[in-house]
């Protein structure tokens, strides 16, 4: 672990907004990997006589998981330019990509990064919700 270094700045984007994200993150990261165990696809064989009785709403399911990446698309959508350029900084930080002493320099880059398609960025990165929180604690907020 990285030690944080003195601030010489402020965030504007909240370090409890941040873990909020990193929490969506990690509930849409389980989502996607429950149908896996130990990397492969689950196969379901039937005998001769069996026939399909698994009862459940997919739908329902689907919408419930839809529900947890719309909200997380939706609060990166209200953030302004400088939460987000923060945010995926931070991102970055955590990943390993700046260390803390970079800040500005990795703020500066991810403002050129900003723009609609923040969210589905951030949601490709499979460690996201880790790499936030380990940002937030690198940096010392």
């Amino acid at each position: 672990m990285k030690k944080p270094v003195e601030k010489e700045w402020e965030l504007s984007l909240g370090p409890d907004t941040v873990r909020l994200l990193a929490e969506k993150a990690r509930a849409i990261s389980a989502a996607v990997n429950d149908d896996y165990d130990d990397g492969k696809e689950h196969e379901v064989e039937f005998g001769g006589d069996a026939s399909d009785r698994h009862n459940h709403d997919g739908l329902a399911e689907e919408k419930e998981e839809n529900l947890t990446e719309e909200e997380f698309r939706e609060l990166i959508a209200d953030l302004n330019v400088d939460e987000a350029s923060e945010l995926l900084a931070i991102a970055w930080i955590g990943r390993g990509d700046y260390d803390a002493e970079e800040w500005l320099d990795a703020v500066a880059d991810a403002r050129l990064r900003v723009n609609s398609r923040l969210a589905g960025y951030l949601l490709s990165m499979p460690m996201l919700g880790d790499w936030l929180e380990d940002g937030l604690e690198t940096i010392g907020a």
